[in-house]
C-alpha cells in the first residue's frame, strides 16, 4: 500500500524510524530478488575463485601487478600440498586399454604378397598392432530352456527330467538378466520406463510400460529383505549421516501430486580408515516431521551428522542425550556464500576464506587415522574456529537483525557446538557431504521421471535405489551385481539367514577372494 503525504508523521523522530524501517525492508527485498536471480541464472559453485572471478576481471590495473585469484573455498578442490610431499601421478589413459576386456583380432593383409621388384614371395618380418575400444550394443535374444526326458525301456515309471528353474517373473517371458537391465537402467542410470519402452520398440519388441512397472515391483518384492538388512546395518553404526529430499507422488483423488519425502541414511568411514563401508539406504515417508525420522531411528544411539533442520534437534531432545548431533560446516558456509553473491560483503568473504583454511587442513589429513586427525585438528583447526567465533560474535552486534548476513552469523553461532564436534572426535567429518552426494541419484531420477506413480512405487524406488547406489559406492557393476543377487535369492541358493553375504561390500569381498 502506497504511503500518502497526509499519512506521514510530523515528528522528526518517528519519521526517521519510518525511513530506517523502509530502508531495511527495501534492502531485504533487494537481497531476496538478487538471490532469486542467482538461483535461476547464477553459478551454483561455492568456490571462492568462482565467486570473485567477475570482480577480478574488472580490475584491469591489477593485471600489471600479477594479481591472481585466491584459492578455492570449497572442499571439492584439492588443497595446496605442503612442501616436500610427493605429488601423485595423474591418472590418465594414454592408450593402455583394460586387460580384462576380451580381444577380438582383425588382421589386415596387403593386397599382394609378391615383391614389386623381382616378383618373389614376401615373408613376414614384423607387424604393427593398434588397439581401439569397441562396443557391441545390447543384443536381445531368446533364451530357450530345454529339459530332455529320459525313460527306461524295461519299466514304465522310470522317466527322469530336470526340475524347472525358479523364475523371477512367474509365468512371464523375461529372464532375470532382462529384468535386472530394466531396473538398473531406471534406478542406476536414471532412464525412465517410457524411454526404455521406446528403445525396445526400436528393436522390434513391443512392450507396455505397465509390464515394465510390474517387473520393477516384483524385483523390489524379492529384494525387500536384503534392503531391510542393509538399513539395519547402517543404523547400527555409531555414526550415521542423515538427510531428506522431496519426492512427488501421484494423488489420484485430487488429480495432482503431493509432496512426500525420501530420507537417506548413510555411512562411510573411508576418510579415516574405519570399519564402516560406504553405504546408503533410502526410506520413503509421507512427511518430513519429527515423527517420521523418530520412527526410522527408534533404536539408534550415537552421532548423527545432519544439517540444522529442526526435526533432528527435536529427535535429539526426545532421546535424552543418546543421540548427539554433528552439524554440517558446508551448510553454514553456504549461507555466507549466498550473502557474498548478493551483496559482495567483505565480511562474508572473510568468513569464506577462514573456512577455506579449515578445509585445507582437512584435505591434508584425509586418510589418516582418527587419532592423527584429532591431534591435527586440536593443534591447527581449533584456534581457527575460536578466532572465527570471536569475529562472528563481535560482528553480529553491529548488524541489523533482519539482514541476511546477521541470519548467517546467528545460524553459525546457534549451531557452534555441533559445527565444532569434529574437534573432539577424529571420526567425525566436518560436513554432511557424504549423504548429500547420495542424494544426487534421487534428484536425477526425480528430474527424469517427474514423480512416483503411487506410494507403492515410491517404496520400490527406495528399495532398488538403496541396493544399486550402494553397489555404485562399492565401485561394482550394478548390472552384474543385481543379476547375481536376484538369481541367488530366487533360486534359493542364498537363504534368509545368509542374506548378509549379498550385501554389496560382502559380495565384493567374496568375488575378490574367488578371483
Amino acid at each position: 500500500m502506497a504511503i500518502r503525504p497526509d499519512a506521514l508523521p510530523t515528528d522528526p523522530t518517528a519519521l526517521t524510524e519510518m525511513v530506517l524501517a523502509l530502508d531495511a525492508e527495501n534492502e531485504k527485498l533487494r537481497v531476496a530478488m538478487q538471490t532469486l536471480k542467482e538461483l535461476i541464472f547464477g553459478k551454483r559453485s561455492e568456490r571462492l575463485a568462482a565467486l570473485v572471478a567477475e570482480q577480478l576481471a574488472l580490475d584491469l590495473d591489477d593485471l600489471e601487478t600479477g594479481v591472481t585469484p585466491p584459492a578455492a573455498a570449497n572442499d571439492d578442490v584439492p588443497a595446496a600440498k605442503p612442501p616436500g610431499k610427493v605429488r601423485k601421478k595423474a591418472r590418465r589413459n594414454i592408450g593402455a586399454l583394460p586387460r580384462h576386456l576380451p580381444r577380438c583380432e582383425q588382421v589386415l593383409e596387403p593386397e599382394a604378397t609378391a615383391c614389386p621388384c623381382c616378383q618373389g614371395r614376401l615373408h613376414k618380418i614384423g607387424e604393427d598392432v593398434s588397439e581401439v575400444l569397441d562396443v557391441i550394443p545390447a543384443i536381445l535374444r531368446v533364451l530357450r530352456t530345454i529339459r530332455p526326458k529320459y525313460g527306461c525301456r524295461s519299466c514304465t515309471d522310470g522317466v527322469v527330467q530336470a526340475k524347472v528353474l525358479p523364475r523371477l517373473i512367474e509365468s512371464g517371458m523375461a529372464s532375470t538378466a532382462l529384468v535386472a537391465h530394466v531396473v538398473v537402467s531406471k534406478f542406476a542410470w536414471y532412464l525412465p520406463l517410457y524411454r526404455q519402452v521406446q528403445i525396445l520398440a526400436s528393436q522390434g519388441i513391443q512392450l507396455d510400460r505397465a509390464t515394465l512397472a510390474g517387473w520393477v515391483k516384483r524385483t523390489a518384492w524379492w529384494l525387500k529383505s536384503l534392503y531391510e538388512l542393509q538399513l539395519r546395518t547402517i543404523q547400527s553404526a555409531p555414526r550415521v549421516f542423515c538427510d531428506e529430499t522431496p519426492m512427488p507422488v501421484l494423488d489420484p483423488g485430487r488429480h495432482r501430486t503431493r509432496i512426500c519425502q525420501f530420507w537417506a541414511h548413510a555411512i562411510d568411514d573411508r576418510p579415516w580408515g574405519g570399519p564402516s563401508p560406504p553405504a546408503v539406504a533410502y526410506v520413503f515417508a509421507a512427511g518430513r516431521g519429527t515423527e517420521q525420522i523418530a520412527g526410522q531411528l527408534t533404536d539408534f544411539s550415537g552421532i548423527l551428522q545432519v544439517d540444522g533442520y529442526a526435526a533432528y534437534k527435536a529427535l535429539a531432545r526426545n532421546h535424552g542425550g543418546e543421540i548427539q548431533l554433528a552439524f554440517c560446516l558446508a551448510h553454514a558456509r553456504r549461507k555466507f556464500v549466498e550473502v557474498f553473491k548478493t551483496t559482495q560483503s567483505p565480511f562474508a568473504r572473510e568468513v569464506i576464506e577462514r573456512l577455506q583454511a579449515v578445509y585445507a587442513i582437512e584435505a591434508e589429513i584425509r586418510g589418516s587415522s582418527a587419532e592423527q586427525r584429532l591431534a591435527v585438528r586440536r593443534a591447527r583447526t581449533a584456534p581457527l574456529m575460536e578466532a572465527l567465533k570471536a569475529r562472528l560474535t563481535t560482528m553480529v552486534g553491529q548488524l541489523f537483525s533482519q539482514s541476511k548476513l546477521a541470519e548467517a552469523i546467528n545460524y553459525s553461532l546457534n549451531h557452534y557446538a555441533g559445527l565444532t564436534l569434529f574437534l573432539n572426535d577424529g571420526r567425525v567429518e566436518v560436513d554432511s557431504n557424504t549423504v548429500e552426494r547420495s542424494m544426487r541419484p534421487i534428484a536425477l531420477g526425480r528430474r527424469n521421471s517427474l514423480f512416483s506413480g503411487n506410494e507403492g512405487g515410491a517404496e520400490s524406488w527406495a528399495i532398488l535405489s538403496s541396493i544399486l547406489n550402494t553397489a555404485k559406492l562399492q565401485e561394482l557393476d550394478p548390472q552384474a551385481y543385481l543379476t547375481d543377487v536376484l538369481e541367488r535369492i530366487v533360486s534359493g541358493g542364498t537363504r534368509s539367514h545368509q542374506l548378509h553375504e549379498l550385501l554389496a561390500w560382502n559380495w565384493k569381498a567374496e568375488h575378490r577372494r574367488a578371483a
